[in-house]
Formats: structure tokens, sequence, C-alpha cells
């Protein structure tokens, strides 16, 4: 094995911006901030503050019948009082997720989204 294609198997096996992937309850998140928040929604169901969640949520991003994107949302939270929140955790914020979101909330403004950093 040459040096360069060592080099290109171990970049490829990193986490793209050094996270440190994690496992919670048989699932593999992709940084300890995402497991422990799971975790912490998890005690909140005991708490009776959450019904349930769900993890890496697609949603469309189409404007004017046109398919945009997709953006996947760590987390949909069911509330107890019958609402829904989208929480995302977030480590560095890069241009092209400031732009998702941005697009993600203006076509869905009466969702409640939440950063977790």
């Amino acid at each position: 094995m040459t040096h360069k294609s060592y080099m290109k198997q171990t970049i490829f096996n990193r986490n793209k911006y050094g996270n440190i992937r994690q496992t919670y309850n048989g699932y593999s998140y992709d940084s300890k901030l995402e497991a422990q928040y799971a975790a912490n929604l998890d005690w909140r169901i005991k708490a009776g503050e959450v019904e349930k969640w769900e993890r890496q949520h697609k949603i469309s991003l189409d404007v004017n019948d046109v398919h945009i994107a997709n953006y996947f949302i760590d987390f949909k939270v069911y509330l107890t009082d019958g609402s829904i929140e989208y929480h995302e955790c977030k480590g560095p914020i890069t241009e092209v997720w400031r732009l998702k979101f941005k697009l993600t909330k203006a076509l869905y403004p009466d969702w409640v989204f939440k950063v977790i950093k």
C-alpha cells in the first residue's frame, strides 16, 4: 500500500469535521453532542415532557414544485402537549448548512426549530 492510498483511506474514514462518532442505544450518531442529546430526549420522555422522537428526519425542500434538496434534521421531537419541534445539534457552521437551514425555516414558517450547540 502506498503512502497516498493510505492517506486517502484514512481521510475517507474520518468524520469530515473531526467529530467523534458515538453509539447510543444501538444507533450511531455523528458526534458526541448528538448522542448525548438523544440520551437527554430519552430522559425527557421519562420526565413526561416528550412523547417520542425520531432521528435524522428528512425534510424535502421544494420551491415552485421543483425539488431543490433534502434537509436531514437531527431530531423531530413530539411533545406531550401535542406540538412538534425540530432540533439540530450543531458543531461547526458551514455556509451550505446556513443556506439550507434558512431555506427550511422560510418554507416551513410555522414549524418550531431549535439549534443545540
